[in-house]
């Protein structure tokens, strides 16, 4: 591994480097099909060679699919990781779900655009009582923060509201973590619904999303 081409850059192209390598550090995904991370992404494959030589050092390995248009970062110490509420993973779960679904009907170009209606109704089904708005506000927030969703309106808890849901969302969760918080969440759910009392705090799930 040979770092000096990274740290020979001086100037202008030190602080792009700089500027673009923390933006992919601090916002997770990022994404051609979104116009804040879009330059980025274009940055970074142009200079990908220099990126994976600097991750590398400091323990990072990093995933570019083109195919997606995402660029991530993968902790190759298992550290990184985003502590999620049983609630966001649930929320998470159902948006992942949706996204594969309509995936499926639409071109590869076309983006996948749902509403906030449909991620309350697919809640309802499962616990028979519509979620909390202030819960369904902060976990959308939380999403769009790590450029999993955008919101093509204003108000996060209005059920008119439409979501772009972006390809990152399938690569939230590895394979087992999904399998992981399908079974918490699916085990908490039944408690809720036969009557029983859990305890929420002890329901966080860990999702590495980088």
């Amino acid at each position: 591994m040979d770092i000096t081409g990274v740290f020979s850059l001086n100037g202008a192209a030190k602080e792009k480097f700089r500027v673009n390598a923390n933006k992919l550090l601090n916002e997770c995904f990022i994404l051609k099909s979104c116009e804040d991370t879009k330059s980025c992404y274009y940055y970074i494959l142009k200079e990908k060679d220099n990126f994976r030589i600097y991750f590398d050092f400091l323990g990072y390995e990093l995933n570019i699919n083109e195919d997606l248009g995402v660029i991530a970062l993968n902790n190759t110490y298992g550290n990184g990781r985003i502590r999620l509420r049983l609630i966001d993973s649930i929320i998470l779960l159902f948006i992942r779900l949706i996204y594969i679904e309509e995936r499926q009907k639409l071109s590869q170009t076309e983006q996948i655009i749902t509403t906030v209606e449909e991620i309350y109704e697919r809640y309802r089904g499962l616990k028979n009582e519509r979620l909390n708005k202030r819960d369904m506000k902060d976990c959308l927030r939380l999403l769009k923060k790590y450029h999993i969703i955008h919101n093509l309106d204003y108000d996060l808890s209005n059920p008119e509201t439409r979501i772009i849901i972006y390809p990152s969302v399938t690569l939230a969760f590895d394979s087992s973590e999904l399998n992981a918080v399908y079974e918490s969440a699916k085990q908490k759910l039944d408690t809720y619904m036969n009557g029983g009392v859990v305890d929420n705090n002890a329901g966080e799930e860990d999702t590495d999303e980088t």
